[in-house]
C-alpha cells in the first residue's frame, strides 16, 4: 500500500510541475494586462490625470470613439459621365468615387480632371484646406504645387502625398491630360484663399 501511494504523490507532484501554478497564471495574466494598457500622451504644457492618460482593454478591445452609421460598400466604375464640373474648382471637373455617401460623411474620394490648358492667374492661390487628412495620387500627366515647407515640387504620374492640416499650398501649373485621386477626411471641409 504504501508503495502505491508513493506512486501517487510521485505522479501528482509531476503533474503539479507540468501545470503552472495559480501564482504563475495570476503573475501571467496581470503581465498581460500591463501590456494592453493604451497610453495617451498629456497635451503639452499640461499633466493629465493618470485615468486621463489610460485606456484599460477589456478581453482584447480597446475602448474606442463613439460609433459613427455602419459604413456601405462603395464600387464605381469608369464612366466619362460621371466627370462633372460641380467640385471645389472652376477649372476642374471631379468624379464622386461614392465614398462619401458610404462612410456617412467619414471620407471623400474622387478623381480630378484639371481642365487644359492651365491659367496660372485662375489656379495659382494660395490657400489652405481644414481637413484631417488628405491624400493625392497621380493617375495621369503632372502637376508643378507649392507646398509650404517644401517650396514648388513636380508630382508626376505614380507620385502621391499628402498634405497636412491647414498647409499653405497651390497648384502653379499642370499637363493638359492630368488626372489626379484625392481623398479627404472628412468629406465636407472647409477652404479659405490666402492673400499673398
Amino acid at each position: 500500500m504504501a508503495r502505491k501511494s508513493r506512486s501517487t504523490n510521485s505522479a501528482s507532484r509531476a503533474a503539479a510541475k507540468a501545470a503552472p501554478s495559480k501564482t504563475a497564471k495570476t503573475r501571467q495574466a496581470a503581465k498581460t494586462l500591463a501590456k494592453t494598457v493604451v497610453k495617451t500622451p498629456a497635451k503639452p504644457g499640461k499633466a493629465a490625470a493618470p485615468s486621463a492618460r489610460k485606456a484599460l482593454v477589456s478581453k482584447g478591445r480597446t475602448i474606442s470613439a463613439p460609433r459613427r452609421p455602419k459604413q456601405k460598400i462603395a464600387i464605381s466604375h469608369h464612366r466619362e459621365a460621371d466627370f462633372k464640373a460641380d467640385g471645389l474648382r472652376a477649372y476642374a471637373h471631379y468624379r464622386d468615387l461614392g465614398i462619401a455617401a458610404a462612410t456617412h460623411g467619414l471620407a471623400r474620394a474622387h478623381v480630378i480632371r484639371m481642365l487644359p490648358p492651365c491659367n496660372p492667374q485662375e489656379v495659382s492661390k494660395l490657400h489652405i484646406h481644414a481637413v484631417d487628412f488628405q491624400m493625392v495620387y497621380v493617375l495621369k500627366g503632372w502637376v508643378k504645387s507649392y507646398l509650404e515647407g517644401v517650396g514648388e515640387t513636380l508630382m508626376t504620374e505614380g507620385s502621391c502625398w499628402t498634405q497636412p492640416p491647414k498647409i499653405r499650398h497651390m497648384i502653379l501649373d499642370y499637363s493638359d491630360d492630368v488626372e489626379l485621386l484625392e481623398v479627404i477626411l472628412p468629406a465636407d471641409f472647409k477652404t479659405v484663399e490666402l492673400s499673398t
